[in-house]
This record gives structure tokens, sequence and C-alpha cells, in this order.
């Protein structure tokens, strides 16, 4: 060891004089010990996280039958070798955090009740790209017992000129699925692992997202507690709600073994995605009911914040002390905590995380909007300039004023289909707006089911053809997709892009808070960080996909000699497709920043390789997705939703839409898309390229556990890796293809 890396973390010959005195009560030898490792005490084993060149944080969570409501006393020892011969020696500096160089071979620390008896160790003080081993001990009544060994490794020293591999993972659904690819993945050699969201799911059989409970499912024992769903179609479940209901969620995922074991060998950086604490969410509001009542829950936001912190390896930056590691319940959200962080590893990696979630705004369409407002007139859409001539077939026919001379029959119809029909009898205007436009065809699709309703009474005639061919043009909610009163379609999922850019932009333009995804703080920081990074790669650990993500469906035309209308789709725009205005300025920024930033997502449940650009412009970063580790994939995810979609039912031919081809063929800048298969990424990067391995496992290989050796063989035949990489300063993209590298043509499309 260099003399100063040797001041930084003195050693010790200990050999078997660490069991007792780990096992002692006051902390001296006193003799021999049988100590075993034994679960029973540490359900949940151990991990580690959030590595620095001079720390590493370190967690484990005891419990002991005999005291459940008790503080208990435990011993934390680390060493430079699994036989743990090579100790080092912990000098403690505040209840969580200890340094190495002094002190003593163990350090004495606490399992609180408040904290679930979860335990997190901050270790200062360590030798840079080194690996430790560590574990921790606990005297029981009958004698002493250990977790299971961890090991974890720091980042190496800021000017190390070494090459790093790490592996990007995300969606880790626990109910009906097992996870596999972690069984692949313990077998990599890796300095660290990325986990960019969704490490829990937040309901317990959600049918729309999980699979079937079956044998592996999660029932709260607060269910007074949690949130009651009752599907038309399915079985009972529920939502996490208090924290008991979020802490059982960590409890019972950190339970499965080959997470554990993932646990055990990496260290990992995790920030959060929206199913820590609730599906779509936008701050502290959850999206289950689509407008029908309000969702916004600070107390059910902080419950799933503080079993985040509690259960992840992660440090608690917004500390002042930076020592105290514990969470503080009546700190008001969403100052109670602040995950976005980076993490410089040598010269080459300059790791970036966000938090997208805490800071943003609600989704631009309102589930609850009501289908036949319009939004845009016919003067703002002559106002877009140039580009309103080619949005004129995305537009629809609008009656000037329901509340006009010569509507009141529309007028009063409505009012009778708001009663019937169960929607905002206001027509989502407020209480005394005027004048109140409104999408003519959606007045006829109301008034033809009234009729239908009420076929006693003198049917409402509808407006002619004639009259429309009139009436000015604008958009409508219903130009979006919008297709029912309170529904995610037209809202989140399958958004008509030609309808929504140009509505987008004018939403933004008229209050800039509707546009905002990281909040001010978090942006500025993000900007400065990236700016000033010297670091030969910047990864954004970035939750959802920067790469515009659309489908196209051509409709035939109505009349013979009409042309066929081709729409895009955005996937979802809960992601950053629906936040169009910041995607594409953060895409302009990073562009300029000096050496290559790259982006690596997760959430969608698909891999992607591509080149995130801004449309019509030549700013552009690469990108790599990941597919989900067990999460249901896109492909099955847009099936269920095709299906269930009033106008996009034909779409679906059977079960064998090509998704991945309407992708590419869709997204130009898209090189690769795999959105049938779950998996994990793999990253190495040095000074001259990084490369992304994809390990593709089909959906169909998580039913069943494969975590025993046979099992673990099988399912390395199934495994497809797909590779793509960049180079340095460039920003560009390239493929492997049978040992030969090709470079991605976005204008050509190969």
């Amino acid at each position: 060891m260099r003399r100063r890396d040797f001041l930084r973390a003195t050693l010790v010959t200990a050999g078997a004089v660490v069991v007792p005195t780990a096992c002692s009560d006051d902390g001296e030898a006193t003799g021999a010990c049988d100590v075993h490792e034994d679960d029973a005490f540490f359900p949940q084993s151990v991990a580690s996280g959030d590595p620095r060149h001079d720390s590493v944080v370190l967690w484990t969570r005891l419990i002991d039958s005999k005291q459940p409501q008790s503080d208990l006393n435990l011993a934390l020892v680390v060493a430079l070798d699994e036989g743990f011969t090579q100790l080092v020696v912990l000098t403690p500096s505040s209840d969580n955090v200890a340094t190495a160089g002094s002190g003593s071979t163990q350090l004495r620390v606490t399992a609180r009740a408040e904290s679930d008896h979860c335990v997190k160790v901050k270790v200062n003080g360590l030798s840079p790209g080194t690996t430790y081993y560590y574990r921790f001990y606990y005297m029981t009544g009958e004698g002493c017992v250990s977790s299971r060994v961890g090991r974890t490794r720091t980042a190496p020293a800021p000017d190390a000129d070494v090459p790093v591999r790490f592996a990007f993972v995300s969606g880790q659904d626990y109910i009906g699925r097992y996870y596999n690819a972690y069984v692949a993945l313990a077998k990599e050699e890796l300095d660290f692992v990325v986990h960019l969201g969704g490490y829990i799911y937040e309901t317990t059989g959600n049918p729309s997202l999980q699979a079937p409970p079956g044998q592996r499912g999660i029932s709260f024992s607060d269910v007074d507690g949690a949130i009651a769903f009752q599907p038309a179609e399915g079985a009972a479940y529920h939502a996490a709600k208090s924290l008991s209901n979020y802490r059982e969620l960590y409890k019972a995922y950190r339970s499965d073994r080959a997470l554990q074991r993932v646990h055990e060998l990496f260290p990992m950086i995790a920030v959060w995605g929206d199913h820590e604490f609730s599906d779509d969410c936008h701050g502290a509001t959850a999206t289950y009911l689509d407008g029908r009542e309000p969702e916004t829950d600070e107390y059910r936001r902080k419950a799933a914040n503080q079993a985040w912190f509690e259960y992840m390896p992660a440090e608690y930056p917004n500390d002042p002390k930076g020592d105290e590691f514990r969470y503080d319940s009546a700190v008001e959200y969403p100052d109670d905590i602040t995950i976005y962080r980076d993490f410089p590893f040598g010269k080459h990696v300059h790791l970036v995380m966000t938090d997208l979630r805490s800071y943003r705004a609600d989704h631009l369409i309102p589930e609850d909007a009501f289908p036949g407002k319009v939004i845009v007139q016919q003067l703002e859409l002559l106002e877009l300039g140039e580009s309103s001539t080619s949005l004129l077939p995305y537009t629809s026919r609008y009656i000037p004023d329901i509340n006009g001379d010569n509507w009141d029959t529309y007028e009063t119809a409505l009012e009778d289909a708001a009663d019937l029909f169960d929607f905002d009898p206001l027509l989502g205007f407020a209480q005394n707006e005027s004048p109140r436009p409104i999408s003519a065809s959606v007045v006829n699709e109301i008034v033809a089911k009234l009729n239908e309703q009420r076929p006693e009474a003198e049917p409402v005639p509808l407006i002619s053809a004639t009259e429309m061919s009139f009436m000015d043009v604008g958009f409508a909610y219903a130009d979006l997709g919008k297709t029912d009163y309170y529904s995610a379609f037209g809202s989140r999922y399958l958004v008509v892009k030609e309808s929504f850019d140009p509505i987008s932009r004018l939403a933004v333009e008229a209050d800039a808070t509707r546009g905002v995804v990281m909040g001010d703080a978090q942006r500025a920081w993000f900007k400065k960080t990236m700016e000033e990074s010297r670091s030969t790669w910047k990864i954004w650990g970035n939750e959802y996909p920067l790469s515009q993500l659309v489908l196209a469906h051509t409709t035939e035309p109505a009349e013979p000699e009409q042309e066929p209308l081709t729409r895009h789709f955005y996937l979802s725009c809960d992601g950053w497709d629906g936040f169009r205005k910041e995607r594409d300025e953060l895409i302009e920024m990073l562009a300029t920043v000096e050496g290559n930033v790259v982006s690596i997502t997760g959430d969608l449940g698909a891999f992607l390789a591509g080149t995130a650009a801004v449309e019509g412009a030549t700013a552009k970063i690469v990108e790599f997705g990941g597919a989900a580790i067990s999460s249901a994939t896109c492909r099955s995810v847009l099936t269920k939703q095709l299906a269930s979609h009033p106008t996009l039912k034909d779409v679906l031919e059977a079960e064998d839409i090509d998704i991945d081809d309407s992708m590419q063929k869709a997204n130009p800048y898209l090189a690769f898309s795999n959105a049938a298969s779950n998996g994990f990424c793999i990253v190495e990067a040095n000074a001259d390229e990084l490369v992304v391995s994809m390990h593709m496992i089909p959906e169909g290989a998580l039913a069943a556990p494969l975590y025993d050796e046979a099992g673990a063989a099988a399912l390395d035949e199934q495994i497809t890796i797909a590779r793509y990489k960049t180079r340095a300063a460039e920003s560009e993209l390239y493929w492997e293809d049978g040992g030969t590298w090709k470079q991605w043509i976005p204008d050509t499309a190969s």
C-alpha cells in the first residue's frame, strides 16, 4: 500500500480474535465463541451502496423475536479479505458514521426500533479502488450469530486512469415473477450496480401491470392502512399507504435470495421511480382514479420516502451535518429527503443521478379532461405560422360557444348526458367561463349515445356535415386521443403527437410551471455538475427514456377521394415525451458539454439504443435503455392497453403486433429496441469508448425460480446479448455485428 493509504486504513491481523470481540457485551475478547450465520436474525441479509473513493454505506436489518420492540446492539467488522484475517480498524464519529484508521476492529451500532431495526453505517477513510468485506454480529441469549458476508468496493481515486465496469437495472416487480435476471447478473465482475427505479411496486396485484400472485404474492398486515381496489375483472388488491405497508414491501422483496446475492456482491447506487410511491405519480399525487377524486397525500408520500431511506444503502445528502443518517418525518415534503447526487469514478466516469418524481408538474393533459373541450381555437392555430397548415388534418370543427344562441338544444342534451354518463356538467370549464367552445364531432357522439339511451324520447338531431363545414377548426382534447371523461388514454398513454406538440408548446408558454420536471434547484445543480465535470464520460442516471418513443397508426380514409391519415402516438406522456420543452432544453445543453454525455434509462420495460435528439435540430446525445429485471415488458403492457383502447383496437392483430418494428420506423433516432424481453445492461467505460452489453432474457423465463445450479445453467442458454457503443467526443452510436462495429445513420435509419 502507498503510505498515505496505509495511514488512512490501518490493518490488523486478527484471525479468530474478531469472533469473541464482536460478540462480547463489553467489547473485549472473552475466549472461544461459537459463531454461525443465522438468516433468522438477518432476514434481508446485507447490502452496501453509494461508493466513493474514500467511503461506502453498509446496511443490514436485525430482528430478535424475543425483543421485537427494543433497540438492539450489534457489531460491524470490516476486512480486506473474505477470511477476515486483515481487519480494518474503525473509529465511531457519530451514531451511524465511522472512520477507518484508529480505534477498534469492530464498530458498535444500534438497530433502532423506530427505523424498523434497519442499520446504515457510512464508513469513511477507506482506500480508493479497494474491495472490502464486511459482516454484522449479534449476541443472543444462546450465543453469537452473524449476518452473511458482504463484499463492496470503493470508487477509484479521482485521478485514476482505470476502466470502470458496472450494471444498470430497473423494474423488479415481485408479484408472480422471479429474479432470474439477478442470478445471471451475480456472475459478472462489476464495480457497482445502478438502480434506476421500480425497486418495489406499491400494489399487491394490479392486473394492468402485474402477474397473478400465485405462490409469489404479498399481503399487508395493516390492511386498514392500505388503499383497496376491486377491479371490474380480476381479484381485489391493495396499494401501500401506511409506513407499515411500504416497509412490508421492502421486507418481502429483500427476502428474495437472488436479490440478496446481488446486494451482497456489489455496492448499489439507487434512485426511486414512480412505483416506490405510486404509479405515474407527480410529487405527492397519485393517479389511480384519473381525476375522479383528489389523490394528493403527503402523508403517504413521506411514508414511502422513509421506507426507501431505511431499506436502501443510500446516503442522506441533505443532512446539514452529514453524519446523522436518520429520517426526520417532521420535515415538510419535499424537503424531507433529497436523493439527486453524483459519483465520480476515476478520470473516466462521472455518474449523475436525478430525481424525476419529487418536483415535477402534473401531466399536461388532465385525466378528467372533457374530450370535447376545445383548447386551441382557430386564431391560436394560425399564430403557429407555417406549421398550422400541416396540422389541419389533425384538427376538428367546433361550436364557438355551447352557451350561445342557436345551440340551446345541444347545451340541454349535454347537460342531460352529463347526469346519465357521469361526467362534469360544466364540461371542463370554470364556473363562469365564457365562451365555451366544444368539438362538434364530440357533441354528435354524445348525442348519438343519449338517443340510444332514451328511445322513448324525441331524438336530438345530429349536427350536419354542412353545418360543420362552416365552423372554425381547432384542437379539442379528443384530438389528442382523449377517449373518455376519466381516462389515462389521451392524457398519459397513447397521446396523438401531432396534436400534443403544439398544444403542449402553447400551454408551457402560457404557464412555465406546467412544463417542469426537475425543479429549479435540481436543474441548476444538474447543469452545473455536468458543465463542470472533466470526466471522459458524464453518465446521466435517468429514470425514463429521453428518446422520443411513438407508434405510427395509419387510418383508412372515410371517403374514397381522401388520403390515408397517419397519426403518431406517444407511448407515454408520463415521461420526457410529455415534457417536450424541458427535454429539448436539456438535450441542447448536454450536447454542448465538453466530452460525452450518455443517458442510461429504465422504466419503459424495453431495451433501447439510440441518439436522443431535438426534433428538427442537430443537438443529440447517446442513450441506452435497459429492460426490467422482472416487471412486465413494454410489449405485454402495450398489448393490454391497445386491447382496451376504444379506437386503437384495430392496431392489435392477435398478439403478433411487431412493436419493435413499429417503434423503429416511427422513431428515426432509435437504432434498436427490444420490447419483449427482460434483463439488464453492463457498461464498460474507458478513455476511448463506452460499450453497453444488453443481456436479454425471454419474459417467459421468469415464471419459476432458476436459482440453483441447474436452473442457472438453463438460464444461460436463454440469454442473448446485443452490444452497442459510443466513442469519446463523438455522440455517435455503433452496433457490433458479427465482430464488426457499424455506425448508426439516423437519416437513412440504417
